[in-house]
């Protein structure tokens, strides 16, 4: 993939990420398998890459004051519990299964926002 491309991705995947809130993934995935990752360092990769970019994000939205910790602050401890078993799980799930995996969940999430 060429120099061109990964900076126009970082765009994209930074700016949807911090404008939605989510979806950076779903853009950055698709792109390191496409500059030849495997679909399991693909989404770690991704996951990293995301944690870093929506550290940015969040710090402009704090300074800002368009964060209300209360209301976050009660999905932190369950999502914290999921974050350390997904990391677990990544690993153990087929890179085929995975990619079939992660094709339905954008699927599910396009649907999901189309019928809202």
């Amino acid at each position: 993939m060429k120099g061109i491309t990964k900076i126009i991705g970082g765009l994209a995947i930074g700016t949807v990420n911090s404008a939605l809130g989510a979806g950076g993934g779903m853009i950055a995935v698709p792109m390191l398998r496409k500059s030849g990752m495997e679909q399991n360092r693909a989404q770690a990769n991704a996951v990293t890459l995301i944690v870093l970019l929506t550290a940015a994000s969040a710090g402009i939205y704090i300074y800002t004051g368009k964060v209300t910790f209360g209301d976050a602050l009660p999905y932190l401890p369950a999502g914290l519990i999921g974050s350390v078993l997904g990391s677990f799980i990544l690993p153990k799930i087929p890179t085929k299964i995975l990619g079939k995996i992660f094709a339905l969940f954008m699927l599910w999430a396009g649907v999901r926002m189309l019928m809202r």
